[in-house]
């Protein structure tokens, strides 16, 4: 893929995220599930939801900010394609949104932007570091998201099963950084990264 061919991706995919035109690759891990709410539960639900889908947007911007400013073709292809995996995840969340009756946050656009500004700033100081900061902000992902497959209504069985299933996806492309070749970060600068990531989700989950 050539670097034109990335940026017209790029953009084809960031309009798509917003604006929720998404479509899985990968059959929905809550198709098998059932979930009974009261409507405090479907509301808390859907906040937690909310959540995650603004953070799928982010980790999608982030890739392709990173693809866009990548130095090899290798690294490149490795980034397109986890971003296409979280694709997926965006488009679990968003389907599991609905059912809840809930909402994709007004701030998502804005995330969007920021995060793909990141991510090629992040590119541009080379595949190993730009590798490294995917391992990063995967084991910040999973921690986040054991904590909210653990605050969701215990009778929440859908939203449970996609957040699993999406941990298991962020562990991979974490492991796989690593494995190309990217650096670990300091614990001190995974902590400082954690810091950032409280302010999406304090926001995303009331607007």
């Amino acid at each position: 893929m050539t670097y034109f061919d990335t940026f017209l991706t790029t953009i084809d995919r960031g309009l798509r995220s917003v604006t929720g035109v998404v479509k899985a690759d990968r059959p929905n891990p809550a198709a098998d599930n059932e979930s009974a709410l009261t409507d405090d539960e479907r509301r808390h639900a859907a906040g937690l939801m909310r959540v995650n889908h603004c953070g799928e947007i982010c980790a999608q911007a982030l890739y392709e900010g990173q693809a866009l400013t990548a130095r090899h073709a290798e690294t490149r292809e490795s980034l397109a394609a986890a971003a296409r995996q979280e694709e997926d995840h965006l488009a679990w969340c968003r389907e599991r949104l609905t059912e809840l009756d809930g909402r994709p946050s007004v701030l998502d656009p804005a995330f969007y932007v920021a995060s793909l500004a990141l991510g090629a700033v992040t590119g541009l100081l080379g595949d190993r570091v730009s590798l490294g900061f995917i391992e990063a902000t995967e084991d910040q992902v999973k921690h986040h998201l054991d904590r909210h497959i653990e605050k969701l209504p215990e009778g929440d069985e859908r939203s449970r099963a996609i957040l699993s299933e999406m941990r298991a996806d962020e562990v991979r492309h974490g492991e796989d950084a690593v494995r190309s070749g990217g650096v670990v970060f300091p614990e001190a600068i995974k902590g400082a990264m954690g810091l950032v990531s409280k302010v999406m989700t304090e926001t995303t989950y009331r607007i």
